[in-house]
């Protein structure tokens, strides 16, 4: 293969061989998603139908739960249908589709949790400016920023990866097109190096903005210790502590994956590690946000309890 036009698809990389084991690992994921899509899916609702809840906190938790029904839809579906029907192929535009949707997902959900870490740090430690720095408008500006970020950033990134020409075969060793991993199949250096420096650059802009989510919760903790009453600490910390856990769990997972020593890397690590940063925080994110936010569960409860209440009234009404 010559260069990447003549590629018509790609091999992913396969779980596992056994075919009763890939059965086992589409069930699996399947769960994972349902999961994934129901947590979501309610708490978009609850936010859009709980007046309470129109604050721009719940307005940024929005559209985390959007990018994490994004990020998860564009991974994991292909996983589950090369598992269930035991193939490991994707088409060199699917695989284009992917890398840009999963790009433009994971980067705007990072600023997006940049732009969350500024609404906890001004809402502690600058009460009395809250409503006027954080509006309703500013709140859509900085998440339509957070999006617009994410998408011209895949788009750079997508453009450039597709057009360096590819030789080294079709085979990647992950479970979905990455683009460290297309990069592996590059002819050129020069054509590499230009990718690699761009990934660089941008790394350095994902990194100022980690600086300021921890300078901005060393704020909050300072601001936290200094409130007089337990309950009070407890109530303010219980606001931010969701989003600390997610941002956490995101980072980690991420510079686990991309910054491990090569020494230790292997096509099974590798796969492991990308499903955490790629599958689990979509999953476990609504979870995180449900148990230790009282007026979410108390919206999530009214919201269920709706629900069952109007099914027993259409099934009664249809007897």
């Amino acid at each position: 293969m010559s260069n990447g036009r003549s590629i018509t698809h790609f091999l992913l990389l396969a779980f596992t061989d056994t075919r009763e084991l890939q059965l086992l690992h589409f069930w699996l994921f399947l769960g994972i998603y349902l999961a994934a899509l129901l947590g979501n899916a309610l708490i978009i609702t609850a936010v859009a139908s709980d007046h309470r809840l129109h604050t721009p906190m719940y307005c940024f938790l929005l559209n985390l739960s959007l990018l994490d029904l994004g990020c998860i839809s564009t991974t994991l579906p292909k996983a589950m249908a090369n598992s269930l029907w035991n193939t490991r192929a994707i088409s060199y535009s699917g695989c284009a589709a992917q890398v840009f949707l999963f790009v433009t997902f994971i980067s705007a959900e990072f600023y997006l949790l940049t732009v969350m870490a500024y609404d906890r740090y001004v809402a502690i430690c600058k009460p009395l400016h809250y409503g006027s720095l954080l509006g309703s408008r500013a709140c859509v500006h900085m998440a339509a920023a957070a999006w617009g970020s994410g998408f011209l950033y895949a788009l750079l990134h997508t453009a450039n990866t597709f057009s360096i020409p590819l030789c080294q075969g079709n085979g990647l060793n992950q479970f979905f097109c990455e683009i460290p991993q297309i990069l592996k199949l590059s002819c050129s250096d020069s054509d590499y190096l230009r990718e690699v420096g761009l990934i660089v650059f941008f790394s350095c802009l994902f990194f100022a903005s980690f600086v300021f989510i921890v300078v901005s919760y060393v704020q909050i903790f300072r601001a936290v210790l200094r409130i007089p009453s337990e309950q009070g600490r407890h109530k303010t910390l219980s606001t931010c502590l969701p989003h600390l856990i997610i941002v956490s769990l995101f980072i980690s997972t991420a510079v686990v994956a991309d910054l491990k020593p090569s020494s230790i890397s292997s096509p099974s690590l590798d796969l492991v590690l990308s499903f955490l940063y790629s599958v689990v925080p979509p999953a476990v994110n609504p979870l995180i946000y449900s148990m230790r936010n009282q007026e979410l569960r108390d919206a999530l409860r009214k919201l269920i309890g709706h629900f069952f209440v109007s099914h027993r009234l259409c099934t009664f009404l249809c007897k």
